[in-house]
């Protein structure tokens, strides 16, 4: 076993590693904050949460749809070309939205569907860089596993920067200073030279790009009920909050659900553990399935928010696994596709959990909104266990090992671009 945070530190050490995560982290920030953003600068401006709501949600249907396609275009044209295009139209549709107002509502809408299509796939470009940049599996291991920790803190960390800036200026500063952000945050990953070198493997030709990949598929299936299982609780905690104490108790349990997570992401990028990354995710699904049933129990509010943090441990290990699985399956020259693919699933899961939970809560309080998450995490278990035989392990090695044995045998693979090489 490694020593805790160790294989992190080495990681972050490589060259343009520490670059690299630095910069998505805060090209991600106007993506991970625009739903509460929207919302407070559409009150602000005297609408109502209805059309609060139904502007966040435009953004992000809009979002889900151009991920996968950005994806697909980084794959063929390169990073600079796309990531950094989208970063400033994205920033451009935002800063429209803060000038047109909620007047006419059209127009606001329009503005809405440009800068969620083209929010850039950076988390799906960062996964993709990863094998060119590290030396072996231990270190990819590790990226993949703080990868997953950072989507936790920036999720923590983005409410809190939207929330000062607005009471230091406004909700239309917050807007354009976040997305400003995003521009410096994807600049600073497509000039590292990682990223303007790199090259996605020739791909063939195939309309269903990644998902021709049966494996992914099975993925997709699994982290789409995960993020059902996400979007439910986030509601039920709510509702919990409201008969136990008000708002402040629903951020409780959703911190400790995130602080969960962190734990769970820090133990378990510590060290490497037996099987198959594909056996491994189907243990760490079940964890998370298992996990989740005690919160029906819904005690009070101090064992509640310490059952919400349990809940939250296997979440960060299994993204972590399924980054790797990811790798894996993705078919040639898909892979940025293939992890914006995975993104898409699990926020379209989180939007129909969220849909679905309304009125299973309305009807039977918190407890019926925490059943929502246990049957999808028990869904996600079902889907991953029914079609194991899809997402058995490959028989190619993953993108780092083929790597690692060419430049022991100093040869280079056909079909992969000097961008592949560390």
């Amino acid at each position: 076993m490694a020593a805790a945070g160790g294989g992190y530190v080495d990681m972050l050490k490589t060259r343009h590693a520490a670059r690299l995560l630095t910069g998505t982290l805060v090209g991600r920030l106007p993506n991970a904050t625009a739903a509460l953003a929207i919302v407070l600068f559409v009150r602000a401006e005297g609408g109502s949460y209805t059309l609060a709501g139904a502007l966040s949600a435009v953004y992000g249907v809009a979002n889900a749809v151009g991920q996968p396609l950005l994806g697909r275009a980084v794959d063929l044209y390169g990073q600079p070309r796309v990531i950094l295009p989208s970063a400033v139209m994205t920033a451009l549709g935002m800063a429209a939205f803060t000038v047109v107002g909620l007047d006419p509502v059209p127009l606001s809408y329009a503005a809405m569907i440009v800068a969620g299509f083209f929010a850039p796939p950076l988390e799906g470009g960062l996964r993709a860089l990863w094998p060119s940049v590290l030396k072996n599996e231990d270190d990819l291991h590790a990226a993949y596993s703080l990868d997953a920790i950072a989507q936790e803190l920036i999720y923590v960390v983005g409410p809190l920067i939207v929330t000062r800036i607005v009471a230091i200026w406004s909700e239309t500063a917050a807007l354009n200073a976040l997305h400003l952000m995003g521009v410096i945050g994807a600049l600073a990953v497509v000039t590292s030279p990682p990223s303007r070198t790199w090259r996605s493997e020739p791909r063939e030709a195939h309309w269903l790009g990644a998902l021709r990949s049966r494996g992914l598929l099975v993925l997709l299936g699994t982290f789409f009920c995960i993020g059902s299982a996400l979007g439910s609780i986030a509601v039920a905690a709510v509702s919990y909050g409201d008969a136990n104490g008000g708002g402040n108790v629903a951020g409780w349990l959703l911190s400790a659900l995130g602080v969960g997570a962190l734990i769970g992401g820090s133990i378990h990028g510590a060290r490497q553990w037996p099987g198959t990354p594909e056996q491994r995710l189907r243990v760490l699904v079940g964890g998370l399935a298992l996990f989740y049933v005690p919160l029906l129990l819904v005690p009070g509010a101090v064992a509640m928010t310490v059952l919400a943090g349990v809940a939250g441990l296997f979440l960060a290990p299994c993204l972590a696994t399924a980054f790797v699985v990811v790798d894996r399956h993705a078919p040639r020259g898909t892979v940025t596709e293939a992890f914006s693919w995975l993104v898409t699933s699990f926020g379209v899961g989180a939007a129909i959990g969220t849909a679905f939970v309304g009125p299973a809560v309305q009807s039977g309080g918190a407890r019926a909104g925490f059943l929502v998450a246990v049957g999808s995490g028990v869904a996600a278990l079902l889907v991953i266990v029914a079609f194991r035989a899809s997402l058995r392990a490959p028989e190619k090695p993953s993108t780092v090992v083929a790597r690692s044995e060419n430049d022991r045998n100093g040869a280079v693979e056909p079909g992969f671009s000097a961008g592949h090489q560390a």
